[in-house]
């Protein structure tokens, strides 16, 4: 690359000065006179710019350089001339895309032009900063991929689903078209898990997800929705067309044989089609349906049933309804447990953080082991129940810790989940302030551990009952992230004190490089905004290792320890 090349003949000291502290800059510079004409270029300019300053003096920007958007690719014009025109700041837009003319290389750039005038307010020309952020946007792109699909099969994940089915719900209420929803949900599929374990389950759960990707067309989506259920969302087509493709799944998987080892497994599919249509309720409702009709296809055994609306009791009664009463009961009868698994820091001397995560289960005369949240919080959410459940453990966790039941180490705290619904209810904040002061616990003892998303959608109750109980003393972390990612400005506008990485990145964070660069990033990030890093699902050695590498402060996982009964659970410190 060439000289520096100024329009100024005889530089000044002072100047020489101001040209060497641009040229120190990361940042692309570049100035232009009055007329658009570039006269001035740094050397992070020379480079993100390809092209030396010899070379670019006297040109104006789009002489060298196009820029277009990253996701239409459509020209985003000359912003010099617009800077000059309104005399006013221009940005280039988040997602700027700049080619140069000269090495033809394409990056992701933000870019500013600020106008530039003299003492007296009079326009002598523009400043350009031009930054490269190929490498950022990347990383971004990738979280958004891993926040929107599923990381075992590749299909979207269920809040993708549900997002996209909110589009669809929009076309069909301005009366665009006929759409349906299938919930499927897969027969004997335990059998697999069971007999041969979750590795055997995962690789059945991977080549089923194929076989109905193959069955839909491309227009289509399909979606895992959780454990052994998947969802299709069939865009502009009518619901004979649909039942075919229904049909047509429950075909692929009849015959469908899965080898494991010397075993051979046959399974099956349940599905229930609900038509999208102008009167189509909230996505949720919609889902629910579905998800009854999937109910009543699997009761009957005839493999596929389509939502009406008379069967909307029968298959409520049998589904919902049973949880509803089963979680009404319980709170009733006091016949939930609480669970306990370690979260172990990565240093030997930690000065604070979470040391138990309280977990929850559901007892049973029929199940010792109790029933999992798995099978009872979508009826908790449906039935708006989760603060009365959420209540009933922050009322049980913290009497046990008064009454020291739950022994804690200096200065660690214990961790309980909350959900949107809790977050949302404006009278939460009053029943927590209580119990602490009834049961004597110190708020520093006390870690909740809440999803973006569930913040995002209670923002205005979220951000007083953070702020408040995190004034008192109380700790937050932000669950389940990188799944889920927004916007990383929300961080900066929350009271949080670490940052718990998805499980979907840790599991397999010894063998995969792509979950190592993005933990990498998740760390770095969280660095910069001052958290800590819990990474929890730490399944093995090689996950602890790289986890503790990396710079993860605390790991959490079946490796370290395993959920116990509070009585039992032996508290680790390092």
């Amino acid at each position: 690359m060439g000289p520096r090349v100024a329009a100024v003949p005889s530089p000044s000291r002072a100047r020489s000065t101001a040209w060497e502290t641009l040229d120190s800059l990361g940042e692309g510079v570049v100035t232009t006179d009055i007329n658009g004409r570039i006269d001035y270029l740094n050397q992070a300019g020379e480079q993100l710019l390809g092209v030396s300053a010899v070379d670019a003096l006297g040109k104006g920007i789009t002489d060298i350089i196009t820029l277009l958007d990253e996701g239409s690719r459509g020209s985003l014009g000359d912003p010099v001339r617009h800077c000059l025109a309104t005399q006013s700041k221009i940005t280039a837009g988040r997602r700027g895309v700049m080619i140069s003319h000269g090495d033809g290389e394409e990056r992701s750039v933000e870019l500013t032009v600020t106008p530039l005038k003299g003492q007296k307010g009079d326009l002598l020309g523009t400043v350009i900063v031009v930054r490269d952020v190929s490498e950022l946007r990347g990383i971004t792109k990738q979280m958004s991929y891993q926040a929107s699909h599923d990381a075992l099969t590749g299909l979207v994940n269920r809040r993708e689903f549900e997002r996209r089915l909110e589009e669809v719900l929009a076309m069909a209420h301005s009366g665009d078209g006929h759409h349906v929803l299938c919930y499927l949900d897969l027969d004997r599929f335990k059998a697999v898990n069971d007999s041969c374990g979750h590795m055997a389950g995962d690789g059945m759960l991977r080549e089923v997800a194929a076989l109905i990707k193959e069955a839909v067309r491309d227009s289509d989506t399909v979606g895992r929705l959780g454990g052994d259920e998947f969802g299709m969302l069939l865009v502009g087509c009518p619901l004979d067309k649909a039942r075919q493709i229904a049909d047509d799944v429950v075909r692929r998987i009849s015959e469908y044989r899965f080898v494991w080892k010397d075993k051979i497994f046959n399974i099956g599919v349940s599905v229930g089609l609900i038509e999208i249509s102008r009167e189509s309720g909230a996505p949720e409702e919609v889902m629910s349906a579905a998800d009854s009709a999937c109910y009543v296809a699997k009761r009957q055994g005839n493999h596929v049933h389509v939502y009406s609306a008379r069967d909307e009791a029968v298959a409520r009664h049998r589904g919902e309804i049973h949880w509803l009463q089963q979680l009404q009961s319980a709170l009733k009868e006091n016949r939930f447990e609480l669970l306990a698994q370690p979260i172990v820091a990565t240093a030997t001397d930690p000065k604070q953080g979470p040391a138990l995560e309280v977990l929850l289960r559901l007892q049973d005369e029929g199940m010792p082991e109790g029933i999992s949240p798995v099978e009872f919080l979508r009826a908790a959410e449906r039935y708006r129940l989760m603060p009365d459940v959420d209540r009933w453990v922050v009322q049980t966790a913290l009497t046990a810790l008064g009454r020291g039941g739950i022994r804690l180490p200096a200065h660690r705290s214990l961790a309980i989940n909350l959900s949107g619904q809790t977050l949302g209810d404006p009278q939460f904040l009053e029943f927590v302030v209580d119990v602490l002061d009834r049961t004597g616990v110190s708020p520093s003892q006390l870690c909740f551990e809440v999803t973006e998303n569930s913040v995002i959608t209670n923002i205005e109750h979220a951000q007083r009952f953070i702020g408040v109980l995190h004034g008192m003393g109380c700790q937050f972390a932000l669950d389940d992230f990188g799944r889920g990612l927004s916007s990383f400005g929300n961080l900066k506008n929350l009271a949080l004190d670490y940052l718990k990485i998805d499980g979907t990145f840790i599991r397999n964070l010894g063998t995969d490089s792509v979950n190592q660069a993005m933990v990498a990033a998740m760390v770095k990030l969280a660095r910069s905004l001052n958290f800590q890093v819990i990474a929890e699902q730490v399944e093995d050695a090689g996950a602890l290792q790289i986890a503790t590498r990396m710079g993860v402060d605390f790991v959490q996982g079946f490796h370290v320890g395993r959920p116990q009964p509070l009585a039992r659970v032996v508290v680790r410190t390092t």
